[in-house]
């Protein structure tokens, strides 16, 4: 998971970062990697596209190695079916930028913030500057300074936008790119075979995972960096002290267990996805029970069971956990999507 920014560099690098796409590209504004002189680090997709990426990372660091000196930022445009002959047909725009003594504190920060929104504000033209702004746009990290000679004209930046160029009123490009705290959060219940083969693919996505199981045990001894286990007798407490728009799955060694937990879960007024292991026989039992007990029915209707996108049968732990995992995804890209509708435009906190 964001292995550009978790992969500390011991050795020059150029960051990456995906700015524009204009139709279709093969990823996403905000996709970035590392470009050294052998290697790379994480990828921003498209085949032709990424080895042209890589040529211009290693002839900044050729450049920066000849001079002794810092290279400035660069913009490029790729037009992938003309000039790169890809089907895709878009137009991709990636900035790319020396990692120097600024902007290696700024991914240093990233790395101690990343339960916190972030931005990165970068500039293209002219003198390098890197900054870093909290949610309201106070200066984190970089150069405060630099930040107070925008003036208060300096553009305001759009949440909603995602990761763009935008231009000071002197006419000078920055990139300013989100690094947003996961919205993902999954309590997942269960330490089983299913259990711990999600785990593994969660491991390589964008969220945080409290896997809970009373069986310590059960827990393997490598675990990912973004999971973390709770090996308790009273699961329950862990969902009354959950966040707020938490994602939970249930798949436990008992039934009664996954009985006590989905009336916890079901309790609460602001689950963001509740998904419960089991067949459409397991879902009529439990939800007569839990309506029996009063709970809300718009709740126990907003319960998934069976759990998994529809037509994938094959029951083998990998294939559940894929197939899960999927439907995850889904759930958390319109999560994160909403957050950003809802989110105000950041101003820097100088120019205020």
């Amino acid at each position: 998971m964001n292995e550009w920014l978790t992969t500390v560099m011991t050795e020059p690098a150029v960051l990456v970062t995906v700015a524009i796409v204009e139709g279709s590209g093969p990823r996403e504004p905000g996709a970035r990697m590392l470009v050294t002189a052998g290697g790379q680090v994480d990828t921003i997709g498209g085949g032709h596209l990424e080895m042209c990426a890589v040529d211009v990372g290693r002839s900044m660091l050729k450049s920066a190695a000849r001079t002794g000196e810092g290279v400035p930022a660069r913009l490029e445009r790729y037009a992938l079916g003309p000039t790169l002959g890809q089907c895709c047909g878009g137009v991709v725009h990636l900035a790319f930028e020396l990692i120097d003594a600024s902007l290696a504190d700024i991914m240093a920060s990233l790395r101690k913030r990343w339960r916190e929104d972030s931005w990165r504000l970068s500039a293209i033209d002219g003198t390098p500057v890197s900054l870093l702004l909290d949610a309201d746009g106070a200066v984190v990290a970089g150069a405060s300074g630099d930040a107070a000679a925008f003036g208060p004209a300096f553009p305001v930046i759009d949440h909603q936008r995602g990761t763009h160029i935008l231009r000071d009123t002197a006419g000078r490009r920055w990139l300013a790119d989100p690094c947003l705290a996961p919205r993902a959060h999954l309590l997942l219940f269960g330490a089983g075979h299913v259990g711990a083969a999600i785990v593994r693919m969660l491991g390589e996505l964008p969220c945080t995972v409290t896997w809970i199981d009373e069986r310590e045990d059960m827990f393997p001894s490598t675990i990912p960096a973004n999971v973390a286990v709770e090996a308790t007798d009273t699961p329950e407490a862990l969902v009354a002290g959950a966040p707020a728009g938490a994602s939970y799955l249930v798949m436990t060694h008992s039934h009664e267990l996954d009985q006590r937990l989905s009336e916890a879960i079901l309790s609460r007024a602001d689950v963001g996805w509740f998904g419960l292991i089991g067949s459409k026989t397991k879902r009529v039992q439990f939800e007569r029970r839990m309506a029996a007990r009063g709970l809300p029915q718009e709740r126990i209707a907003a319960m998934v069971c069976p759990i998994g996108i529809a037509g994938i049968t094959n029951k083998l732990p990998a294939a559940i956990a894929a197939s899960v995992c999927a439907q995850l995804l889904m759930v958390w890209e319109a999560q994160q999507i909403a957050a950003l509708d809802d989110t105000v435009p950041v101003r820097l906190a100088a120019s205020r």
